[in-house]
């Protein structure tokens, strides 16, 4: 497979973005529309961070050789910390969460892409399963006789909320119970790996692990220093996404001080699903340490 980011030099303020989403699992950005965007804004280097996407790295980097835009060999991975098992979100049943972006890994087959396939299959028999109890229970589609095909081609991650969204159209959930009710009653979970299986994966596969929007909430393990600490003994996780727009000024300024105290890799990344709210220019050097580990020079 030929890399988009082969010999590339950037300069220390060259515009960075290593938190992207497409329509390979949960954004609105097509991969096309999205490097398009980076290339005309003159980004100097971006990742596309797909939910669960191991298997595309090829096709994306053909893509971004074609539009002459560097692109990142990335995935961000839906986790689980095992010793974080308080809380759960209403309408999707989730433990708490924490999400890890990996990055620098080569095309299947290899470890990475094993389990996110793997979380894949569970999912979609999850789906499959929440539909024919749904049908069990009465409810019926009717107007879509190939409803449950389209769910189950899916991105794993969109798959709840694909099936909030068929009750929806066909009338179900506008009331109490909610749709969202409906579809967890009827069994519908989120597929997650176990955190320190997808690190023991990714280091194998060759890359670095980076624990995404650390401060972020509403449904996610939200980190302080002693969650840090507690998570570290136990899995050797690479660095933090520090400069987050999620993140206030005072998570921002403890991340950092938490990373470079411990000597952890840096990463920025803007989460941008939809161009609604476009990739953030981030100044390449700070993320300097994770880039120069992934082979590009800063200078």
């Amino acid at each position: 497979m030929n890399s988009s980011t082969t010999n590339l030099i950037l300069a220390p303020d060259a515009a960075i973005d290593l938190h992207l989403h497409t329509t390979y699992s949960d954004g609105a950005w097509t991969p096309e529309q999205l490097l398009e965007y980076l290339a005309r804004e003159q980004f100097g280097l971006a990742a596309i961070t797909d939910h669960d996407r191991a298997d595309t790295i090829a096709a994306l980097q053909q893509l971004a050789l074609d539009k002459r835009q560097p692109l990142l060999a990335a995935v961000e991975m839906t986790t689980l910390w095992k010793d974080e098992m308080s809380g759960k979100d209403e309408m999707s049943g989730l433990d708490n969460m924490t999400d890890l972006l990996c990055f620098g890994f080569g095309p299947p087959p290899n470890a990475l892409n094993d389990i996110a396939q793997d979380l894949l299959r569970r999912q979609r028999e999850n789906t499959q399963e929440v539909y024919e109890n749904l049908l069990r229970k009465g409810y019926t589609f009717h107007r879509e006789p190939d409803a449950l095909a389209a769910l189950l081609e899916q991105p794993s991650p969109q798959q709840p909320h694909a099936l909030v969204a068929l009750l929806k159209r066909h009338g179900y959930g506008a009331g109490q119970p909610s749709a969202g009710r409906i579809v967890l009653e009827a069994g519908c979970a989120f597929a997650l790996n176990d955190l320190a299986a997808v690190v023991e994966a990714a280091h194998q596969s060759g890359a670095v692990c980076i624990i995404a929007h650390p401060g972020h909430t509403d449904g996610f393990v939200t980190y302080d220093v002693q969650k840090l600490d507690k998570l570290r003994q136990d899995i050797p996780i690479d660095g933090l996404e520090v400069y987050q727009p999620k993140h206030s000024p005072e998570q921002t300024a403890m991340f950092l001080e938490y990373a470079q105290r411990h000597h952890l890799l840096i990463s920025s990344g803007s989460d941008s699903h939809r161009p609604e709210k476009p990739p953030v220019k981030y100044p390449a050097e700070l993320s300097r340490d994770l880039l120069e580990r992934l082979g590009i020079r800063i200078e």
